[in-house]
């Protein structure tokens, strides 16, 4: 699995954060998530999804 952020569509709310801090990280120059993990490891995809489901812009995009 891949993921990534559309930055156009990012609020910065860190819910994803919250969710998956293994994955994303806030970066509080830009004020956006950034994806450190790239592919995802597999134990950590389940909690990605949520990250995704649950971001309100749907910015997180996923490649299964």
């Amino acid at each position: 699995m891949r993921a990534w952020i559309d930055y156009e569509l990012c609020m910065g709310d860190k819910n994803c954060n919250k969710v998956c801090p293994e994955v994303f990280q806030y970066d509080e120059n830009q004020l956006i998530s950034r994806v450190l993990v790239d592919p995802v490891p597999e134990h950590l995809q389940d909690k990605v999804r949520r990250a995704a489901r649950e971001c309100a812009p749907e910015a997180i995009k996923i490649e299964e």
